[in-house]
């Protein structure tokens, strides 16, 4: 029998160092499972593998000591707890994802919904290399977006109402970055040093700092064999159509211009960042 391990390792089974045998990588989408998938991990776990799971540094899933005769049948019975299993190889991998806003008080996004969106979008699209999305909710930078191919990182876009300010000094203490300055009844901010946390905001206690939701966006990071720290390119973001425009660009320019095994960093480097960065303006502007 030929053993096409090349369309097993797209499929999420990498081969072991032991004969015939896998370890299962798992769609998890930025970190969260059912207790239902769960069951089903544990059952596959326990009659197919060898009573365990890994859990990777990408928020994954793996079942090891997966054989190759029960690799149909593992797919079946984790198909009927709502389990898929995921990719590996040069593709989209799986999203990784903080909670954000939808449970953090820190988070300015929901970092969930968005790495929904992601991989529903290009999950396991085919590429020259692998191509890594990472998701995180605020500026504390859980995630660590920009060790990610695109990196996406909640922020806010603010606006300071006079009329409501007693100007009591909070959001000054508030800000790291020592952006805000109070001075003769009047507060200016810093563009060059303000990071959009949205710290301001939440610190007011009579809301006179205003927050939308946007998203910063970082391009390029690598974290592995080579070390890139992603770039941000543009401003942040205030919309998810937006977001998604320049997310297009941006694979896109990889898959247009990438040789074969090259990483997304690696290719910026060769064709230009500028010429990377006038294409995510024009994405960015519509």
């Amino acid at each position: 029998m030929t053993i096409d391990y090349s369309a097993l390792k797209a499929g999420g089974f990498m081969r072991q160092k032991q004969k015939n045998t896998f370890s299962l990588r798992l769609r998890v989408v930025g970190g969260t499972v059912t207790s239902e998938q769960l069951k089903a991990i544990q059952a596959v776990a326990d009659k197919y593998g060898h009573g365990y799971i890994h859990l990777t540094s990408r928020q994954g899933i793996e079942i090891p000591f997966i054989k190759l005769e029960d690799i149909d049948e593992v797919k079946v019975q984790l198909a009927k707890g709502g389990v898929v299993p995921g990719v590996c190889g040069p593709r989209v991998r799986t999203v990784t994802a903080c909670q954000g806003g939808r449970c953090c008080p820190s988070g300015c996004i929901d970092a969930l919904e968005i790495a929904e969106e992601l991989d529903s979008r290009y999950f396991g699209r085919e590429l020259p290399h692998k191509f890594k999305f990472g998701v995180t909710g605020c500026q504390n930078n859980c995630l660590k977006a920009e060790e990610n191919d695109f990196g996406v990182k909640g922020g806010m876009i603010i606006n300071w109402d006079k009329a409501s300010c007693i100007f009591c000094g909070v959001c000054d203490k508030a800000c790291r970055n020592g952006a805000i300055t109070i001075q003769d009844g009047k507060i200016t901010v810093d563009d060059e040093k303000c990071n959009n946390c949205g710290r301001c905001v939440t610190a007011c206690p009579t809301e006179s700092w205003q927050g939308k939701s946007g998203y910063i966006v970082s391009l390029g990071g690598t974290f592995g064999n080579d070390i890139e720290k992603g770039r941000e390119l543009l401003p942040i973001i205030p919309d998810k159509t937006t977001l998604f425009r320049v997310a297009d660009t941006a694979i896109d320019f990889f898959a247009d211009n990438a040789n074969p095994s090259e990483r997304f960093a690696k290719t910026i480097d060769r064709v230009g960042w500028d010429k990377l960065e006038e294409k995510v303006l024009e994405a960015y502007n519509g």
